[in-house]
């Protein structure tokens, strides 16, 4: 969650390692790699959305990206669909 007091430098650097760190080497490397690549550019709504999909359980996750999971719509944001047209 952001605070009050964390700048958006630092927020950026957390989300970066927190996606870079989730449990599965897998998804370490895809959003880790996503994240390297867009967050540094991204907006406050697109950290928000950014956090939430760091939020989410991998396995949910993996199954968005191999494409055999329908995402539910309640999920789809611009975020969540650039991750989705990621290629490393």
């Amino acid at each position: 969650m952001t605070t009050l007091k964390e700048t958006v430098e630092a927020r950026r650097k957390r989300l970066l390692w927190r996606a870079s760190h989730r449990g599965t080497r897998e998804m370490d490397l895809l959003l880790g790699g996503f994240a390297r690549s867009h967050v540094e550019r991204f907006s406050a709504t697109e950290l928000d959305e950014l956090e939430t999909i760091i939020g989410l359980p991998d396995h949910e996750l993996m199954g968005w990206i191999l494409g055999g999971v329908p995402v539910p719509q309640r999920q789809v944001t611009a975020t969540l669909k650039a991750l989705l047209d990621y290629r490393p």
